[in-house]
């Protein structure tokens, strides 16, 4: 605090207290020079990391030409939509994925047989940034993925996504971590349930769910499985969760590349000195 006041503490001194000693206001942190916060604002460490990840990504977009130079992030965390559509495209290029063999997809249902199956049942938590009369969608959209990206990168046993639904949630379990508890697609929105049942998915999907209540960041922690389905109706799920496992990789080691490359002040985050990504 840069003053103290005298109130209810009662601590007997009147009058100014402009000479009283002042604590040094927080460092402001930076991607390159390019401050991610207001001076003397101080963020908690996972919207800190979700600043410096979607910055060290703009800035890269920048250098590869797909961003003008002209743009600059804002110190709320915003980013432009330019730069949003700019990061999408950086990483269409720079996350080259390739897709699962065929023979990785049989021993995935091999090891899965009853995945996709009727019946299903999933535990899941979700970050809701809800829709509502008035507000600015644009800007909730961006605030969303920005806590998607850095949900997708977090390994720390769940703990960064709890954090994560008490600060942003708007649905009454961000109290609780997010957690919705064992769900079937019966007990959800159909619309939500499209994007979360009937997959193998595990985790944080890799995609805002959309529904009517707003935007959500979801993962999933376990699922129940129902009667088993033969292999040629769930391939296409068995690919696309294998693909997006390999694209959380590829995601967390560029990041980790772009760190390390980059001059890195007040957060704090895992850096790589040589190519991890081919």
């Amino acid at each position: 605090m840069s003053n103290t006041t005298c109130g209810s503490g009662g601590c007997g001194c009147a009058g100014s207290t402009d000479n009283l000693p002042q604590e040094d206001a927080a460092p402001v942190a930076r991607i390159n020079g390019v401050p991610l916060h207001a001076d003397g604002e101080i963020l908690p460490p996972d919207a800190l990391r979700q600043r410096a990840c979607t910055e060290l990504l703009r800035q890269q977009a920048q250098r590869e030409g797909l961003l003008s130079q002209d743009d600059a992030p804002g110190l709320d965390g915003a980013t432009s939509v330019e730069a949003s559509q700019a990061i999408e495209r950086l990483l269409d290029q720079a996350l080259q994925v390739p897709e699962p063999s065929e023979e990785a997809c049989r021993r995935y249902h091999a090891a899965h047989p009853t995945l996709g199956g009727q019946g299903e049942r999933v535990r899941m938590r979700h970050v809701l940034f809800a829709v509502t009369p008035g507000v600015d969608v644009k800007l909730l959209r961006q605030r969303a993925e920005g806590v998607l990206l850095d949900l997708r990168c977090a390994d720390d046993d769940g703990a960064r996504f709890a954090a994560a639904a008490g600060q942003w949630s708007n649905c009454p379990s961000g109290q609780e971590g997010g957690d919705l508890g064992w769900l079937s697609a019966e007990d959800c929105a159909p619309e939500f349930a499209r994007e979360v049942f009937g997959t193998q998915e595990v985790g944080v999907l890799s995609r805002l769910v959309h529904s009517r209540f707003g935007l959500h960041v979801v993962e999933v922690c376990e699922r129940q499985p129902g009667q088993e389905l033969p292999f040629e109706q769930v391939r296409a799920s068995v690919a696309l969760m294998l693909r997006q496992q390999a694209w959380v990789n590829a995601l967390r080691q560029y990041l980790q590349l772009l760190a390390g490359e980059a001059e890195v002040e007040g957060v704090h985050l895992d850096a790589a000195d040589t190519p991890l990504v081919q």
